[in-house]
């Protein structure tokens, strides 16, 4: 009946088979060799499905060793039946094996299914690789995956070595999402201070100034300078800067190891002079133009230049200090005449020099700890001191943009002032480590930001917090995202800001770190997380030992245990940054100040005989051990992007007649990055406040950014138990009318005088409507 309707019956073994062969396996314990013996049909079933069955292959040739070799030689194959893995279907779309009862070392009646997926399908139009059927001496089972796959069948250890690596990649991911990133900025770090130290070992100090003259002899004609639509060339720069030099080893009398001291804001020229000097061997000390009268004054002091060099506009500030400056200064101007008495030009002088190099003996480094440069910071209490700065922390400042992986073909935007660390260390040395280009304005403009970076193709802007804000402030334009900027390299940016200065200006990765100008660590947040200042992890801490300590904001001192050691504080505690100091992370301290060097260390912190830097901040380290900036302490804030010495302000104010005490802090702001000024007066007897001559006395005597925005009027003083003003209470309190009794004040920029601070301009400040 079945073959009426059309469906033959299998044939037998044998006769499958055909004439002459002998029983699969007869030619011993290995098996047989498969191959196709017919094209291959299409299959009507889906992969990975049972299926009826499918012609498979045997052998035709004679047992044993030579049977083998015959049917891989000869191509002798007969179809046979069976069943294939459901991987293999998967694979190729079709499947293939023995259907038949086969017969294996003499024992017969067991199918081949050890897989147990039945299928038919098309089968490849080639051969197959040989392969073989091996019979298990206990039990005849028949292992085929071999005979299967058209791969040979890898060793038993490696699907175990492949499963532990995905295994401890899956570990990793988990436990440890940011190893690798830590291992690539760890290996970059240490490879760079590597470099500096085979160099020291060699007995060649290499210098940021020796990078640049060769960086001029290498290639002269690439733009290292671009101010106000003109390009200065590495050339232009390395040879204007010679005829500097040449000046002052004529006219100056200059020693190598003398300082002078450079006030000027962002041009070439300060750029042209610095190198000049350093040419030289000279100590250059950066002074804040910002700065003016007594405060000034008291920078020159600390670091005793032997000649002051003055930028043509600022001869007004030169004017009003010329008088007090002492008389074995020499002043020279960037001009080519002079209205004044004793003091030079240089202009006019720089024209009839050479502008060939002087001695490179007189620029040679023998020391990587020698100072090279003194740069003005409030630090964390009094007037300004002059930060010593060796051969070693330029070289660390230089290759911060090279870590943030910047390089010779990026354009970095300065509009930071040069007598910044940031500027001068991280940009114009960062320039020089990479060979790059930099673009250099004379001061910050929020509404032409994005046009400068659009005209001269920058890729790499530097930023502070406020800057950030400034630019987020601006109305919104077409087009905003147009632009090449890919870095954003500074610090002091807040979270918020940080979010949508990347939604609105595209994707441009924020380079977040820290570091004190005069300290002896630094954080580098290369993941890119917002908020943070950069991340830490054991090896880090090996190499750059550091920790934070519980502080006591009440009496504005380390908290010490009963056994007199420093605490620890918790993972997402804020603590006291302090870093240790020894001869690989040293402190330089300040020129002139020993008692202020001293002041900022800390010693037996958690043992004897340790010695700490105590950096002034508040940080917190989270369970990622990311780090996050949380605030200042003592008697310094941070506004409009620079800090605020307490003392100094308070110093100014008191020359007042009517003022018996003041005690200046910083209070926050809401949309405002630091902390604004705040003084809280108390008046002699029998005076009253003159809000006209407070206005005069600040604006005159300290820097814009310093001068107190609120006033507050008491009657006593609060002070702590070692007589220390009482500051904690007061800024808390802050500067709400609502809430303080005492009588406030506003310092109203638009009317150029301190006016009532009432509920209403209370509520203008808070919505943005007055301009701080």
């Amino acid at each position: 009946m079945q073959a009426a309707q059309g469906a033959a019956a299998p044939a037998s073994p044998a006769a499958q088979r055909g004439p002459g062969s002998p029983e699969l396996g007869a030619g011993g314990p290995e098996g047989a060799v498969l191959s196709p013996a017919q094209p291959c049909l299409p299959s009507p079933h889906p992969a990975g499905r049972a299926v009826p069955q499918v012609r498979g292959w045997s052998r035709r040739a004679g047992g044993g060793e030579r049977g083998r070799a015959g049917a891989e030689a000869g191509g002798l194959w007969q179809p046979v039946a069976g069943r294939v893995p459901r991987a293999a279907v998967a694979r190729w779309g079709c499947c293939w094996g023995l259907q038949a009862p086969l017969s294996v070392g003499g024992e017969s009646g067991e199918s081949l299914d050890p897989f147990g997926v039945s299928c038919q399908a098309p089968l490849p139009a080639r051969r197959l690789p040989a392969c073989r059927l091996r019979a298990s001496s206990r039990c005849g089972e028949m292992r085929v995956w071999d005979s299967l796959s058209p791969f040979p069948m890898l060793p038993s250890w490696v699907p175990g070595i492949a499963a532990g690596i995905a295994s401890l990649h899956l570990i990793q991911k988990l436990l440890f999402p940011y190893f690798w990133a830590d291992l690539r900025y760890l290996l970059k770090v240490l490879l760079y201070g590597l470099k500096v130290e085979i160099y020291r070992l060699r007995g060649k100090i290499v210098t940021v100034l020796d990078k640049f003259v060769k960086l001029a002899e290498e290639h002269p004609h690439k733009p290292f300078l671009i101010y106000e639509g003109k390009v200065h060339t590495y050339r232009d720069v390395d040879r204007r800067s010679n005829r500097v030099a040449q000046v002052f080893l004529h006219h100056g009398a200059l020693k190598k190891g003398d300082t002078v001291a450079l006030l000027m804001g962002n041009e070439p020229d300060f750029i042209h002079v610095w190198f000049g000097l350093a040419k030289l061997g000279c100590v250059v000390a950066f002074l804040n133009f910002n700065v003016r009268s007594r405060s000034l004054l008291h920078c020159l002091s600390s670091c005793e230049p032997k000649i002051l060099v003055v930028a043509a506009d600022l001869l007004g500030t030169l004017e009003e200090i010329l008088p007090n400056l002492q008389k074995d200064i020499s002043v020279w101007i960037m001009t080519k005449d002079s209205t004044f008495p004793s003091v030079h030009t240089l202009l006019d002088k720089m024209e009839a020099v050479s502008e060939d190099p002087v001695p490179v003996n007189r620029r040679s480094a023998n020391n990587l700890k020698s100072s090279v440069l003194y740069i003005f910071t409030s630090g964390t209490t009094g007037l300004p001191k002059a930060a010593v700065i060796s051969h070693m922390q330029v070289l660390k400042g230089a290759a911060g943009l090279w870590a943030f992986g910047a390089t010779a073909e990026d354009i970095i935007y300065i509009t930071l002032p040069l007598y910044h660390s940031a500027a001068s260390l991280l940009g114009i040395g960062g320039c020089i480590e990479l060979g790059a280009t930099c673009v250099l304005r004379k001061k910050f403009s929020a509404s032409q930001f994005w046009n400068d970076c659009k005209k001269y193709d920058v890729t790499v802007i530097q930023y502070i917090g406020e800057l950030c804000r400034y630019l987020c402030s601006q109305p919104v334009k077409d087009g905003e995202k147009n632009h090449k900027v890919r870095l954003a390299v500074g610090n002091g940016v807040r979270n918020d800001v940080w979010r949508e200065f990347l939604d609105r200006f595209g994707a441009v990765k924020i380079c977040e770190f820290y570091g004190a100008t005069e300290g002896n660590i630094c954080f580098m947040n290369h993941t890119g997380k917002i908020g943070s200042v950069g991340r830490t992890n054991f090896f880090y801490k090996l190499f750059f030992p550091f920790d934070l300590i519980k502080y006591d904001f009440q009496k504005d001192e380390p908290i010490r245990n009963k056994h007199g050691w420093c605490e620890k504080v918790k993972k997402g505690e804020a603590g006291l940054l302090i870093s240790k100091v020894n001869a690989k992370n040293p402190f330089f301290g300040y020129a002139g100040n020993k008692r202020h060097t001293e002041k900022k260390l800390l010693s037996e912190v958690f043992k004897k005989g340790d010695l700490y830097f105590n950096t002034g901040d508040l940080m917190v380290q989270d369970h990622e051990n990311f780090l996050y900036f949380w605030d200042r302490i003592g008697d310094t804030f941070r506004w409009k992007g620079e800090n605020v010495a307490t003392t100094e302000v308070s110093d100014v104010i008191v020359m007042l007649d009517f003022i018996q005490e003041a005690n200046v802090y910083g209070v926050s702001v809401p949309d405002h990055e630091g902390k604004a000024g705040m003084a809280s007066l108390i008046l002699k007897q029998n005076k009253s406040l003159d809000l006209e001559q407070m206005y005069k006395q600040v604006v005159t005597y300290l820097p814009s950014y310093a001068c107190p925005l609120f006033l507050r009027v008491r009657e006593t003083m609060e002070m702590t138990g070692t007589f220390k003003q009482q500051k904690f209470r007061l800024v808390d309190e802050g500067f709400n009318p609502s809430t303080v009794t005492d009588p406030l004040y506003f310092l109203d920029n638009s009317k150029q005088a301190y006016v009532l601070l009432t509920k209403e301009v209370h509520e203008r400040i808070l919505s943005g409507q007055m301009k701080l």
